[in-house]
């Protein structure tokens, strides 16, 4: 542990003629926008560590940073490649100790040459030191960065969001999914009559003694968008939890010094009870050791690894609980423990993450409840593009409705889950999670670490658990934009169904029928069935609704709503 660093950056730098037209510079296309293909030289490199040390300066809104990262080569490299925000000012790079004068960062993407070419198994520390103003976020999270506000008593108020943005909006990271450091310590320097709750775990305070505190924490293996800085007048909320699995995780939550002391306490109240739906559906909570945290934020929410941030503001809505703090936890297992491999399996994040409200909702309160929420979910997707294209994409990419799947992945992906749930039944499917998040079918705390997966990864895994090949599912559902249509043909008293596919592949999903107020399961062989009904006979597919399918009524009712 060690205090920030005064940098006394900020009117040094700006006097340079150079380094004040490098600070003025637009934030870039490619900064705005995360997941880019790594290079070769950070192909070279494992990440083993950030120290990231900031002093927020609320008064100008800008930030100084240093940031000592620790590499080592798995293969020869002559370079140390990150993306960093190019509106940031640099005031010195050291690669151990040795002044490095020939970096470039012309877009974002810091290339830093070696004094030598590292070989496999060598190490190197990086030293950046920097300053300027990040980001600011226009409609946070959506649109992300940094906020820079004021609470309702008139105290700074700022917190970072940049999911579909990328780390290197304020530090210098390799801003791609698999671009986790094994650990990262922070050091926030923030005026003394503020706190700054961050990731991990708390390792003290430092007073400067010249006004300003140093909170020091310490995460392993966060997410790289998950690093999040949170400054504000908190009131800091404590209680422990012994977990199913026998460990005992601290909670904490920082409300706002003027926030409702009964609302906050009611939302601290949920807290136990989400922990114990998700550790009996999917497994232990993944940060056990550090805590599961949580700090009321100026924008609505965001996943951030072990204190997530909450801006919903208390609100009821009927539910019996708070869907956003709900939402954000389910992250702690789809997104922090489980991380994509890339952007286009982003689906396994958003997807899975939604199905845990519906069934939450069920655990709750009831089948009502659950479907309540399925058909909401139901009613909002586009079917525009495929969950999943099958190959590389970006943060903006996948998350643009006019270039990808965007709400899809939440929604769609959620009742995707849905229908397998029903079909492979929940030992099955749970089990699939269990070994998608965890990497193993029996996950105990401390017999697991964070790990990334793909869409081919936990279709790979159901097919093992269930012991057949569900490619067919997968394909219908996720690489296909439309969704699968049941068409029913009556000629007489045969009635015929068939699924047909955006594809035309085979789609041999069981549905249910019901003639005339009686059930029966069909198999659908090779995706047909027929059977006998009276001419006359009522027949109504899929009762039960189980089956995501192609619903012409929505279709109808979604273009005349285009139209008006």
């Amino acid at each position: 542990m060690r205090p920030l660093v005064a940098l006394c950056l900020t009117t040094a730098l700006l006097s340079s003629p150079v380094l004040a037209q490098e600070a003025a510079r637009e934030t870039t296309a490619f900064t705005l926008s995360s997941g880019a293909p790594r290079t070769a030289e950070q192909l070279a490199l494992r990440f083993d560590k950030a120290d990231l040390s900031f002093r927020l300066l609320p008064e100008t809104q800008s930030l100084e940073g240093v940031a000592v990262l620790d590499f080592t080569a798995t293969a020869r490299t002559s370079a140390v490649v990150v993306e960093l925000d190019a509106v940031f000012a640099i005031a010195a790079i050291t690669v151990d100790g040795q002044a490095v004068a020939d970096w470039s960062n012309p877009e974002g993407r810091l290339t830093i040459p070696m004094p030598h070419p590292l070989t496999a198994g060598e190490s190197v520390s990086v030293r950046i030191a920097y300053a300027g103003r990040p980001h600011q976020a226009k409609r946070a999270p959506w649109d992300g960065g940094f906020v820079w506000t004021t609470t309702p008593d008139g105290q700074p108020w700022i917190a970072s969001a940049v999911q579909g943005e990328g780390c290197d909006l304020f530090w210098p990271c390799i801003d791609h999914p698999q671009g986790e450091p094994e650990q990262v310590d922070l050091h926030i320097t923030v005026p003394s009559n503020l706190s700054a709750p961050a990731n991990g775990r708390f390792l003290g305070r430092t007073d400067n003694g010249d006004g300003t505190t140093t909170w020091n924490w310490t995460a392993r293996q966060p997410d790289t968008y998950a690093i999040s800085l949170n400054v504000g007048p908190y009131v800091e909320m404590a209680a422990d939890y012994r977990s199913r699995f026998g460990n005992v995780i601290p909670l904490r939550f920082w409300r706002l010094a003027s926030a409702d002391p009964a609302k906050a306490l009611a939302l601290f109240d949920e807290f136990p009870q989400m922990l114990d739906f998700y550790e009996a559906s999917i497994g232990p909570f993944p940060f056990g050791d550090e805590k599961m945290g949580v700090v009321e934020t100026p924008h609505l929410g965001m996943e951030h690894q072990t204190i997530n941030a909450y801006g919903n503001g208390y609100k009821l809505d009927g539910k019996g609980y708070d869907w956003l703090l709900q939402h954000e936890l389910a992250h702690e297992w789809f997104g922090n423990q489980l991380t994509n491999a890339d952007w286009d399996d982003m689906w396994l994040h958003e997807g899975f993450g939604t199905y845990m409200q519906p069934l939450y909702a069920r655990w709750l309160n009831g089948e009502r409840a659950m479907q309540a929420e399925l058909q909401t979910m139901r009613l909002a997707l586009a079917n525009r593009f495929p969950v999943v294209s099958g190959k590389p994409q970006d943060a903006g990419t996948v998350y643009d409705d006019k270039t990808g799947p965007a709400l899809d992945l939440y929604y769609k992906g959620a009742l995707i889950a849905h229908t397998l749930r029903l079909h492979i039944g929940d030992d099955a499917f749970y089990e699939s999670l269990r070994r998608l998040v965890y990497g193993r079918p029996d996950p105990q705390p401390g017999n697991f670490r964070p790990r990334y997966a793909t869409t081919p990864d936990y279709v790979a895994i159901v097919n093992e658990v269930r012991g057949r090949d569900m490619g067919w599912f997968f394909d219908a559902y996720l690489y296909q934009a439309a969704l699968p249509d049941l068409v029913m043909t009556r000629q007489g008293e045969r009635v015929t169904l068939e699924w047909e596919t955006a594809n035309g592949r085979p789609f041999p999903l069981p549905v249910e029928v019901e003639v005339d107020g009686v059930v029966r399961a069909l198999p659908m062989t090779d995706g047909r069935a027929t059977f006998e009904a009276p001419p006359g006979a009522h027949i109504l597919l899929d009762p039960g609704s189980k089956v995501l399918r192609r619903l012409e009524y929505l279709e109808r009712w979604k273009a005349a709503s285009t139209a008006d």
